[in-house]
């Protein structure tokens, strides 16, 4: 459902000032976003944790919001034996250990215009997480507007924090998009550059993570994950969003897989969807091109 705010105007008919309503629509879900200056007037809230996630892990080192946690997503986000998320139990023992209750309003924020931070928003509303939030605009937003910044870790006294039941509706597998891609059942929508979705690149320039081709999934459309972004790196409005993706054929009526290279990038296209726009079947298929580029006997297009 989305939120429809009416803005009055005055405007000069035939010599007559009228007042003329137009109609401004808010995202699916407004209350996932809040602004910089929201969290600077927060940072005394005890009900609210903020947490820092980076691409680049030493950035939280240099200076990060007050209060802030810093989570590694390399070593504390993932399970690097099985290549996955978090399992549940690994889950709540990183809630545990930074003081999360489920309670807790959690809201996250990291460079790359919030890549990472979307993709543990993903995980955190995996896990039946209530109340997970984004500072719109992430690290850059904050530093450019001079907002302070601490070297100092803070402590975090350890709760008991239960997880629910992960919600794989969330998440898509390989089975399923290899179904979907055949019979052309939802939307792909590949996030990766436009040289990446082409094949003329195997990866960004200087991340190991690659595969053995270069191409996309068949039938994906290309909508790079940068482009639902100001230049300010706050997620550009609701008519924009929604314009972009119908001028893909990518619609509420039908399932939206959102895929990258390892699932960070398209975890961010996921919030979009699924939080920003309200579709109601958004997935992300984390596994994404390091896993699709390596199957055997498996069909990839390029233009």
């Amino acid at each position: 459902m989305f939120f429809a705010l009416f803005v009055f105007k005055n405007y000069l008919v035939f010599g007559r000032r009228v007042g003329i309503a137009s109609v401004v629509v808010s995202y699916a879900h407004p209350e996932v976003l809040v602004d910089t200056a929201w969290v600077e007037a927060h940072l005394s809230d005890p009900n609210i944790k903020l947490v820092e996630v980076d691409v680049d892990v030493y950035s939280y080192e240099e200076g990060h919001i007050p209060g802030a946690l810093g989570w590694n997503w390399e070593t504390e986000l993932c399970d690097r034996v099985r290549r996955d998320i978090l399992g549940k139990d690994a889950f709540e023992k990183l809630m545990a250990e930074s003081g999360i209750t489920a309670d807790t309003t959690v809201v996250f924020y990291g460079d790359n215009n919030n890549w990472f931070a979307a993709w543990a928003f993903w995980q955190m509303k995996i896990y039946g997480h209530a109340d997970v939030r984004m500072m719109n605009g992430g690290r850059r937003k904050w530093l450019e507007e001079g907002r302070p910044l601490s070297d100092a870790v803070p402590a975090a006294p350890p709760s008991t924090y239960v997880a629910k039941a992960p919600d794989m509706s969330l998440r898509a597998f390989l089975p399923e998009v290899a179904e979907l891609s055949r019979t052309r059942g939802a939307s792909l929508i590949d996030v990766r550059s436009p040289a990446e979705f082409t094949g003329e690149i195997l990866a960004p320039p200087g991340l190991p993570e690659t595969c053995q081709r270069g191409g996309h999934i068949p039938g994906a459309k290309s909508a790079p994950w940068g482009v639902v972004c100001n230049e300010d790196g706050t997620f550009k409005s609701a008519e924009d969003l929604r314009a972009l993706y119908n001028g893909l054929g990518v619609t509420p009526e039908r399932p939206a897989i959102a895929y990258c290279r390892i699932g960070e990038r398209s975890s961010h296209t996921w919030f979009v969807l699924k939080y920003l726009l309200g579709f109601p079947d958004a997935r992300n298929y984390d596994g994404s091109w390091t896993e699709w580029g390596n199957l055997v006997n498996a069909e990839i297009e390029r233009p």
